[in-house]
């Protein structure tokens, strides 16, 4: 298998439909298969998914138990040399993804690439991103109180970036042989930001590919309701990256 693709959704089956069909060229491809986790979602996803789309190797979860151990429970049975993670919430396009397997191919120093994200109205999300530090935290915050947008740079050609988000993320076998599986520790970010750090510790490069783009809707809850339940396991998952890799700034 040269490709597996994993989804996780917990009540996102508006989005999930969306995602789906966007992959559904994918289900005539030998060498291509989709593994969607279903995170203890009620919103009748199980049932739309396994009437639709029933090539699709599915994992279903009695509750939410995070990103990391959802995703996790995806790679276990992926058979693929490259492991796509890719959030529910994004519409994939056939030259975004082959262009990734494309530049992983060429290039074996590579052990995660990712591409542009946008939403649909073309406006580039900040996908490349610097370490979550407590001062990024702040100013983060801070912007979504005032209601301000943060001024981001976005980058036009490929580089080397210090993490890529989860919400799309090509990953290299090897790498998951040496580095292992995502810090299931961690229940909603940054197991992404951990996740690159520990690739990149065992020699393997991070790389940003702006020349291939997906749509991201970018839920970003947490940013919503940073009082929510959600947000709170949010807090300690970071209180525990910081912990884990002593970054605080």
């Amino acid at each position: 298998m040269r490709l597996s693709i994993i989804l996780i959704s917990w009540n996102s089956l508006v989005h999930l439909k969306e995602c789906l069909a966007s992959l559904s060229y994918t289900l005539q491809k030998e060498d291509i298969e989709i593994i969607w986790v279903d995170n203890g979602s009620t919103d009748g996803a199980s049932r739309y998914v396994k009437e639709n789309y029933p090539q699709i190797q599915t994992v279903t979860l009695p509750y939410n138990q995070g990103v990391a151990y959802a995703r996790n429970r995806g790679i276990e049975k992926a058979s693929g040399k490259y492991i796509l993670l890719l959030d529910d919430d994004t519409i994939a396009n056939e030259n975004a993804i082959y262009g990734m397997v494309a530049y992983m191919d060429f290039h074996p120093e590579t052990g995660i690439c990712g591409c542009k994200l946008t939403n649909t109205q073309k406006e580039t999300q900040k996908s490349d991103k610097e370490y979550p530090g407590l001062g990024i935290k702040f100013k983060n915050i801070f912007y979504t109180f005032i209601r301000r947008k943060n001024k981001e740079i976005f980058h036009t050609v490929e580089y080397e970036p210090e993490y890529l988000i989860g919400a799309c993320q090509m990953i290299r076998r090897e790498v998951l042989d040496l580095t292992g599986l995502l810090d299931e520790n961690i229940f909603y970010g940054p197991e992404d930001a951990d996740f690159c750090i520990r690739v990149r510790n065992n020699g393997f490069k991070i790389i940003y590919l702006p020349q291939f783009s997906i749509i991201h809707h970018w839920k970003r809850v947490t940013n919503r309701k940073i009082f929510s339940k959600l947000a709170c396991r949010h807090i300690q998952a970071l209180l525990y990256f910081y912990k884990k890799h002593h970054r605080y700034l």
